[in-house]
């Protein structure tokens, strides 16, 4: 059985009508597939619906444990991603990014997952003005520095930087 899959009939019976879900589950089990989420992090959910005339209003919080490296200076992060949700779900899709009702139906899990995942950043910092490693000696310049002399030159610019010097 599907945990996220809520049966609106008794509350699309009325415009106005509300019902609150919170839950805890594991990533896994919402198929959150990004290797900074593990299977079994608990990923917490807190929606509220609201019936219209033509559908369901869904908002809330989903909360996403996540772990990576800082992608300049390798310090191991944890972070918690929150994501914030106002969703439609109509019978008869008229917005483009409504989701369907089917039969008394929605499954939330879907939705719930691609909120997440939006908010699971891709790259990755300890902090926006992180120096990241010396390239030469490997130094943390965050917490120090070094005597390194190292010029990183882009090798796209290679052939550009050769005809120069063989001009003189």
């Amino acid at each position: 059985m599907k945990p996220l899959l809520v049966n609106v009939n008794e509350l699309l019976r009325r415009p106005g009508n509300e019902r609150d879900i919170a839950t805890v589950l594991p990533a896994g089990e919402l198929d959150v597939n990004d290797p900074k989420v593990a299977a079994d992090s608990d990923v917490t959910i807190t929606l509220h619906l609201e019936s219209l005339s033509d559908g369901l209003v869904v908002t809330g919080l989903v909360q996403v444990p996540w772990s990576a490296d800082c992608h300049r200076c390798l310090e191991p992060l944890e972070r918690v991603a929150q994501a914030h949700v106002q969703e439609l779900f109509q019978y008869k899709v008229t917005d483009p990014d409504a989701y369907r009702i089917v039969g008394d139906q929605i499954d939330l899990t879907t939705m719930v997952r691609e909120v997440a995942l939006v908010e699971i950043p891709a790259s990755v910092l300890c902090r926006s003005d992180c120096a990241g490693l010396c390239p030469g000696c490997g130094i943390d310049r965050n917490f120090g520095s070094c005597e390194c002399t190292f010029e990183v030159a882009d090798p796209r610019w290679a052939g550009l930087e050769a005809l120069r010097d063989t001009l003189g």
